[in-house]
């Protein structure tokens, strides 16, 4: 009789996972990944063939975070771009590790920051729409000037030097969007 899994493929993930949101992808490494999910590096390489298909997965499950994330905000306003930007602000600033690990890592397994943001759901592309149905005339453009400011000030939560509240950054938002049209 073939001896049961102890240690499933989730439960490392997870763990993965967790080490992640506390410590950074760097931090995560077989041997620290096996003392959080409790076993040792057998399972986890008997599941994935190497970390590098760990990570891969891991920056899915990273992204899919991020989506939820973005649901769970309730937008507050109609003006293009500003919800997202909240999120997206928000989200690095409560999950900064995620944060760096998805928007700011030089390996996207071969995603665009559009795409990233953008996300399955269309958050980027539902945003230009709005914007061209407001009478915009050049929306792509006007996401990217707000782009360029959205992820500023997120990179600024990281390093401590954002210190607005989320109605402040609903309004900067508000203002930059009217400034940059």
């Amino acid at each position: 009789m073939a001896r049961k899994e102890s240690i499933t493929k989730e439960d490392i993930i997870k763990a993965a996972f967790l080490i992640l949101e506390e410590e950074g992808i760097e931090q995560v490494t077989a041997r620290k990944l096996a003392a959080k999910a409790n076993c040792s590096t057998q399972p986890i390489f008997r599941v994935y063939k190497n970390m590098e298909e760990l990570t891969e997965e891991l920056f899915v499950r990273a992204c899919d975070f991020f989506s939820s994330f973005y649901h769970d905000i309730q937008k507050q306003t109609v003006t293009p771009f500003v919800h997202l930007g909240l999120v997206y602000i928000k989200f690095a600033a409560e999950h900064k590790k995620l944060f760096q690990f998805i928007f700011l890592s030089e390996k996207r397994f071969g995603r665009s920051m559009y795409d990233l943001v953008n996300c399955r759901e269309g958050f980027v592309n539902r945003e230009i729409q709005s914007a061209a149905s407001q009478g915009c005339r050049n929306p792509s453009e006007l996401f990217m000037k707000m782009w360029i400011f959205i992820h500023g000030a997120a990179c600024m939560t990281l390093t401590g030097d954002y210190d607005l509240g989320e109605a402040e950054t609903v309004q900067m938002l508000k203002d930059s969007y009217q400034a940059f049209r």
